[in-house]
This record gives C-alpha cells, structure tokens and sequence, in this order.
C-alpha cells in the first residue's frame, strides 16, 4: 500500500475558529482522516505546511508512520519546531493511524495495546466565560441539565493580563462561587486561567477559590516559566493543570522533573499525534501524573483521535467536549459521537472511528473573521480552549 494523496479541508465552523482536516488517500482505496489545530490568522499557514509535508508521504508506505513524524521533525523542520509544525504533522499522523486502523479491521486503540477502560469522561466547555454571574449560572444550568457532571469555564475578567487587581480576583471567585451554588456539589467546576496570571495573583486566587471546591485550576501561569507553575502548585491546596502550550514529549520532561503540574491537558492535534499524547501519557504515569488531554478541536475527527489515544492510558481522569461545537460537528460527520451523562463510549469500528461528509465540508469555506479594533491595555482575542 502506498499514499496516493493528501487533501487538505479548511472549514468554518461557525464560531471563533476555523477547524482544519486532512484526508490522506492510498492506491488501495483505503483513506484516513486527520485533524490539526487550529487558531485564529495562523490557521492557512497551518494548511500550508500540511501541503508541504505532503511531499514526503506521496508513494510512501502509510504504515510508517513513526518514520513519517521522524522525518517531518528531522528533515522537514531541520529541528526546528513551531505551533504550525506540530500542529501539521499532529493531524497527518492520526490520518495515517487512520488508515492503520481500517487495513487491520481495529480501532486505533486495539494497535496501541488494547482499552483500560470502555468509555470517557467529558467536560463540557464552550457554554460561557466572564459574563455576569446571573447569566453564568443560567448556562451553568443549561449544561448540567443535559447530562454532564463536569464543567470548564474562565471566571476572570478581561482576557489574556499579566496581572490582575483585587477587584478582577474578586469578580473571579464570585463567579465560582454563583455557580458551585447553582450546580451543587455533586459537579465538577473545572476552573480556566488561560495562563495569564503572576504567580502572586494565581496564589490568592486559588486559595480564595479553595472553598468552592474546583476540581482543578488549569494553567495558572505559563509552562513557559515552569518555576512560577511549580511556585503555584506548591502554594495552593487545588490540582494544578498544564500542557496545552507544551509540544512533544520533550517539551514535558521539565514539567515531572520540577513537579510542576498534578495533571497534564496536552492536545493530539497539537503534541504531535495519537502516538505522542501515548508516549507522553506513559511518562507521567511514571511520575504519578493524571492525564486530561486538551480538545479545542472539533467534536469529530480531533475528538475521535483522542478517544483512541486515551482508551488505554491507565492515568487518563477527563477530556474536553466544546458544545457549542456539536451542532457543525453533527452535521459534517458520519455517525457522530453522542454523550451520555458526561461519558463518550469508545467506537468499535475500524480506525479512529468517524468518517466525515467532503461535501458537507465544502459547503462550510473559510471566512475572514474581522480583527477587533481594541484599546491597547485590552490584551489580545484569541482564546484557546
């Protein structure tokens, strides 16, 4: 079998970003799907380098599929990465995985060593943010009253600020709290923090938080800064999260030697692939890590990719569902993923899993969104899940 073609899809989903596939065919007829990351302005460049890497898959044994991410990384990027890069050769490798899948007649999860479990866990995301209180709660509601029992959410104020002032910490906690009370204490609140804080903010934060009992505080501070995140964790009583701006495994060793986070979000369309969010699931579990990858993708091809990797991560605790994504996602795939009181149960068909609609892709063409025209201390737009 040998790769016949690579076709990119750049697709609006009806929101604040575009969702990215990939289909690589082969000239046995046999075709995988893949899903890269994306964010808003970076997402053509994102296809561009998919385009390019398309090079060196053409006439090539799909099943070498570690070979292909060797040589993307090596030879392609000269080891050099970027967001673009990672992204790129995430979504083309679960093509490949793909197609793995749909030759031996197993889902992904089977080739990778079996399931540890038969279905996962979600959290919804993607239902409100730093409204007021009254409206929060009102979508909190709305959330817990279709059957899930784990919800994220940014509590704080204004977007992506190296620091805050009392009030904004303020307006945080009292969000948390309009919400533990309105969902009760049987939900989970996963508290987002976009990794915006000062240690020194992040701290008094969380500790203010502390009685509303958060199931975690995701990416206080930047990984970029390991000894600020780990000055955090070890400052606050609350499971401290990291992950989704780190890529590789190589990019998270710093993160278990320094015992930075309690649990790792990295995101398979973004960490370099199902294989790669495997590996690094593997090393934390050494370290005694929980893994809740990330999925700021679509409730299709990146989801399904995720489902695969994490059927057999003895240390996987959640991942994320946006829902207001589910709506495009229904209507571009065949056979949809559906949650059951906060749960996916994992697919049994060969591959990841889901197949997707080309003409219901082509219905859905790239669109320009507007830059907002805004003041320079309101910090910048883009929101990453």
């Amino acid at each position: 079998m040998r790769v016949d073609s690579v076709k990119t899809f750049l697709v609006d989903s009806g929101s604040a970003k575009h969702w990215l596939f990939v289909k690589i065919e082969t000239d046995e007829g046999i075709y995988g799907w893949g899903e890269a990351y994306t964010q808003l302005d970076r997402d053509r460049v994102i296809r561009r380098q998919m385009d390019e890497l398309s090079r060196y898959l053409i006439g090539r044994d799909p099943f070498d599929i570690k070979q292909f991410v060797f040589s993307a990384y090596s030879d392609f990027a000269g080891k050099r990465g970027s967001l673009e890069l990672f992204c790129a050769i995430s979504g083309i490798e679960q093509a490949l995985w793909d197609i793995a899948g749909k030759a031996a007649g197993q889902p992904v999860y089977n080739l990778l060593g079996g399931r540890t479990r038969r279905r996962l866990r979600v959290y919804a995301n993607g239902w409100g943010g730093d409204e007021d209180p009254e409206e929060l709660v009102e979508r909190a509601k709305a959330v817990v009253a279709r059957g899930f029992t784990a919800l994220k959410f940014d509590p704080f104020p204004g977007r992506w600020r190296a620091y805050i002032d009392r009030n904004q910490e303020e307006e945080a906690v009292e969000r948390v709290r309009a919400v533990r009370e309105a969902v009760g204490p049987e939900v989970d609140i996963l508290v987002e923090v976009h990794r915006r804080l000062a240690p020194m903010h992040a701290v008094r934060a969380a500790q203010a938080m502390e009685p509303y009992a958060p199931f975690w505080f995701e990416e206080p501070v930047s990984a970029r800064d390991l000894d600020a995140l780990a000055e955090v964790r070890h400052s606050i009583e609350l499971p401290v999260v990291t992950g989704e701006e780190l890529y590789t495994k190589n990019e998270f060793r710093e993160v278990f030697e320094r015992r930075a986070a309690d649990i790792l979000n990295p995101d398979v369309c973004n960490c370099g692939g199902i294989l790669e969010l495997r590996e690094i699931g593997a090393m934390a579990e050494a370290y005694h890590v929980a893994m809740a990858p990330h999925n700021y993708n679509s409730t299709t091809v990146g989801l399904a990719a995720t489902l695969q990797a994490a059927a057999g991560m003895p240390n996987f605790l959640i991942t994320e569902y946006f829902v207001n994504f589910e709506e495009v996602g229904k209507e571009i795939a065949d056979q949809p993923f559906e949650v059951e009181d906060s749960y996916i149960t994992l697919p049994d068909r060969p591959g990841l899993g889901i197949d997707l609609d080309e003409q219901a892709l082509s219905e859905r063409p790239y669109r320009a969104r507007p830059l907002r025209n805004l003041p320079l201390d309101s910090g910048t737009v883009n929101s990453t899940g």
